[in-house]
């Protein structure tokens, strides 16, 4: 097992509310053990500004960090929703997400966050996954990318994707095991009684 990290959740008006809040609440009850109060990891959400954000579902939330303030990352999130339609063409979010990727040691999609990895180059040359309803419009908008339709989740080394909602939970407790072992990634799903990630 390694260090405390920090985990960066970006939102935005119309994301997805589990596409962030489930690896949110994964992240942020990572322990060592369930009998352990030690946290492993520092998480915290960012925007565009620090207006409050409208979710998908609908449901209001205030974001931590703009984009201007927000510290350095060693994981960062990239939801998706029905509002990654129009952040895919914000050019100072799409040059955000790629600088931070930079120096991450992991970005994850959840869902249609994967249109704006593949806008910001991160998913060239890499395979990748997305929402099923969405697999033919990521196929179509980045023709050539390597997008496999069944999967829960794809890791690409520094990029990991993942399909729609859920399967976030599910990819975020891979993260953990990848990054801090399987006994950890068990510990935290027996913690917030997800028995399914596998």
């Amino acid at each position: 097992m390694t260090g405390r990290r920090s985990v960066a959740v970006l939102i935005f008006p119309g994301v997805e509310l589990l596409d962030f809040a489930g690896p949110f609440e994964v992240f942020s009850a990572a322990r060592p053990s369930t009998d352990s109060p030690v946290r492993l990891m520092d998480v915290f959400t960012v925007a565009e500004t620090r207006d409050a954000i409208r979710c998908n579902n609908p449901v209001t939330v205030l974001p931590d960090y703009a984009l201007a303030d927000c510290p350095r990352a060693d994981v960062l999130v990239v939801p998706g929703g029905m509002g990654t339609r129009s952040a895919v063409n914000r050019p100072a979010l799409i040059e955000w997400i790629a600088t931070q990727a930079s120096t991450a040691e992991i970005t994850a999609s959840v869902c249609t966050g994967s249109f704006l990895l593949a806008k910001a180059g991160l998913l060239q040359d890499r395979p990748a996954t997305t929402h099923w309803a969405s697999v033919e419009r990521l196929r179509g908008d980045f023709p050539g990318l390597d997008v496999r339709a069944d999967a829960r989740w794809v890791d690409a080394g520094p990029v990991i994707s993942s399909a729609g909602v859920s399967a976030g939970i599910d990819m975020a407790l891979y993260v953990l095991a990848r990054l801090y072992g399987k006994d950890v990634a068990d510990a935290t799903a027996r913690w917030i009684q997800y028995d399914h990630w596998r």
